[in-house]
């Protein structure tokens, strides 16, 4: 049995101040680097053969929190990096709307398939990328434990392919918190059941997942 946990980096600056970040980067808060700890002891009696994170900063330092202790080996993969949002990075809806027109931003939420990006990618784009990254994770692992720590666009795009959802349902809930963890578990004939998702239980519990 494969499991594949996933999780989103912790709360950075961009975050709190509502900016959009896709490939580019603000550090992690004192709180999203809590959170991370918080997870990383949350899930410490689970033996990972790896985790793989986005190359960006936000994710590393998350890994890096998570991992603390471990010793586990963390490999960067490109494909798990953040929906590139070309000109809006770094702005406030606010700002991309007084920019681009309301509509146009409303399409990334409301109505994926026909979101046009101001010069970055299209869900689909990412979901490729997504997929490439997911079948060569199949070559490597065929049982174990495996931790992705990614963003919010990749965790849905997971949540998406291993519940069988159309791309016009990727918003649907549960709402992707820094830090949530995700459970998936594969058989050796690639049939998978989603044990949880958005879970924040280590938030809530002393406990240690076993």
């Amino acid at each position: 049995m494969l499991s594949l946990y996933f999780t989103r980096h912790g709360e950075t600056v961009w975050n709190r101040e509502g900016r959009l970040q896709g490939w580019q980067d603000s550090p992690l808060t004192k709180k999203g680097e809590k959170a991370a700890v918080t997870l990383g002891e949350y899930l410490q009696n689970v033996p990972f053969d790896a985790i793989y994170t986005s190359p960006s900063g936000r994710t590393l330092r998350t890994a890096e929190l998570i991992n603390k202790e471990r010793g586990t080996p963390v490999i960067p993969d490109d494909r798990l990096r953040e929906i590139h949002l070309g000109m809006w990075e770094g702005k406030t809806r606010v700002e991309i709307e007084a920019e681009y027109s309301k509509a146009r931003l409303d399409t990334f939420w409301s109505d994926p398939e026909s979101y046009e990006t101001a010069g970055g990618e299209t869900f689909c784009q990412v979901e490729s990328r997504l997929n490439d990254f997911i079948s060569d994770i199949y070559k490597q692992h065929s049982y174990g434990n495996v931790l992705f720590v990614t963003h919010t666009v990749i965790v849905k795009l997971l949540l998406k392919r291993f519940k069988n959802r159309m791309l016009n349902e990727l918003w649907d809930p549960p709402y992707i918190h820094p830090t949530c963890l995700n459970l998936v578990k594969i058989n050796k004939n690639k049939q998978t059941e989603v044990v949880f998702e958005g879970d924040m239980t280590h938030h809530e519990s002393k406990n240690n997942l076993a």
